[in-house]
């Protein structure tokens, strides 16, 4: 029983943040919706662009040159998400996960490589 008591008592402490988040959360939703001034109008509709007026809709096409780029992101951000762990383990890992590692950061380059070749990093 000694057990069961110290469990739940731990989870008291969580269920009393994620309470009192909720709370917060809700208070800070409310007191904007009341507080905020309000102005309805035609112009506040409309794309803020560094002060200028705007010179075609928002709602326009996106590049596929974009999407490029957010792959070649999201491909070198999961490559650091790889690596930090490994340097931090880096003495207890030994040989082996060193040489894996230098196999999959060259993948990467070559990867890299390809794209540069195409003209993928080209801004036009």
């Amino acid at each position: 029983m000694n057990e069961a008591n110290a469990l739940f008592s731990n989870y008291l402490a969580v269920l009393l943040g994620v309470g009192i988040g909720f709370i917060l959360i809700f208070t800070a939703l409310i007191a904007s919706r009341l507080l905020a001034p309000f102005s309805p109008g035609r112009d506040k509709g409309t794309t803020y662009e560094c002060g200028m007026l705007p010179l075609r809709r928002a709602s326009t096409n996106v590049g596929m040159r974009f999407y490029l780029y957010a792959i070649l992101f999201v491909i070198f951000d999961v490559e650091a998400i790889f690596i930090f762990p490994w340097a931090v383990s880096f003495v207890a890992v030994g040989a082996f996960a060193y040489w894996l590692m230098v196999l999959f950061i060259g993948i990467l380059a070559l990867g890299l490589g390809y794209a540069w070749k195409k003209g993928a990093l080209q801004w036009r």
